[in-house]
Formats: structure tokens, sequence, C-alpha cells
């Protein structure tokens, strides 16, 4: 069953959050809408040759529709994140010896960080899905101010290790794009958008 985060308005479709990340929790609840959170079954194993902002749409996708077989009267949102470094994908380092390596390579360098959001009803047939694009510039960085950053805020689950909303805002120089939450993980004016289409009332 998915944890519920609040109760839900019986005159709508039930939301639910098909992630277990708290930053996306987080930024949903920043909607003040009631949902429910469930766990996406779904390999993330990038595709041979697979682009970042093809494996980020493919990834929010396929984690939408799965959690929408499970319960296929609710409106679902997913969403997926990929660091796109000149083509090749950087995901959630997992340990602190591959977020060094992960800042080490990004040190004075323009990333993109590519998150995707899909939002998917199968009881009334809806799938749509949207792209935020994030430019981020980072400093040149020396080696004990990437060990002093991991070792304060320990960003292991966040793509490219990147944690803008804590202390890795002094990682950056300068971070571009057009929907503020998308770097945290989910892009809320395309989600609000999204959800409006799929036919939920927002404030």
């Amino acid at each position: 069953m998915p944890e519920t985060i609040t109760a839900l308005r019986p005159t709508e479709r039930p939301l639910i959050l098909g992630s277990t990340s708290r930053y996306r929790r987080e930024l949903l609840t920043r909607l003040r809408l009631p949902f429910e959170t469930a766990a996406p079954q779904v390999d993330e194993t990038p595709q041979a040759g697979e682009l970042p902002v093809d494996l980020a749409l493919r990834l929010a996708r396929a984690k939408a529709m799965e959690v929408a077989q499970r319960f296929p009267q609710a409106v679902v949102i997913s969403s997926d994140q990929v660091a796109d470094l000149d083509g090749e994908p950087l995901g959630k380092p997992g340990t602190h010896e591959r977020a060094v390596a992960q800042l080490t390579r990004m040190s004075g360098r323009t990333v993109i960080f590519q998150t995707a959001v899909s939002v998917a009803c199968l009881a009334t047939g809806f799938e749509q899905f949207d792209l935020a694009a994030v430019e981020v510039q980072f400093r040149p960085l020396r080696a004990d101010e990437i060990e002093a950053y991991l070792r304060a805020e320990q960003p292991y689950d966040c793509a490219g290790s990147a944690k803008s909303e804590g202390l890795g805002i002094s990682l950056l120089d300068r971070i571009v794009n057009d929907d503020p939450t998308a770097l945290i993980g989910l892009p809320l004016i395309r989600t609000c958008r999204l959800l409006r289409a799929a036919g939920l009332t927002l404030a």
C-alpha cells in the first residue's frame, strides 16, 4: 500500500507520488494537495548509448506507468533527474568515492541537469510528460573543498552529487533555468501544468 501523506479529497481522484525521494515529497507538499507515495519498481540502468535527456524522460514515464498499473484509478506523478556532462549521464553516486569522482570531473565545468516529470492515470487514459533542463556552472573546486562538502552534506542520493538546496550552492557559479524547483528534483511549474491537464484542482 502507498504511504498516506494527508486525507484525500472525496471529489477528486487519488494523487500518488511515484517516488521514495524525500526531496520530491517535500516539494510536492508545497502544493498543499493531499497525496500518497508509492515506490516504483523500475530498472534504472541506462541503455547503451542512451543520452541523459532520453534516460530522464524514459525513467520518469516508466515509473509513472508502473505505479499507475498498480493504482489505475489514481493520478500518478513520477520524476527522474540525470546530470548531463557533455552527453554522458551522471546518476546518484551512492558512495563517497563516486561522489568525489563526480565533483572532481564537474569542477569548473557546465553541467545540464535534465529533470523529467510524468503524470499518468490509466482510468482516464491520461499521460503527459515534460522536461526541465537546468544549466549549472560549477566553480573550480579544490580537493579539500569537495571533501568538506561531502562530509557535511553526504549527498550520495543526489544526481551529480550536488545538493543545491543546501551547502552545495557554495560549489556553483551560476544556475540558469525557468523552473526553480527543477534542480531539487521535481519541476513544480511543469508539474502544476500537468496536474491541471489531468483534471486536478490547484489553488
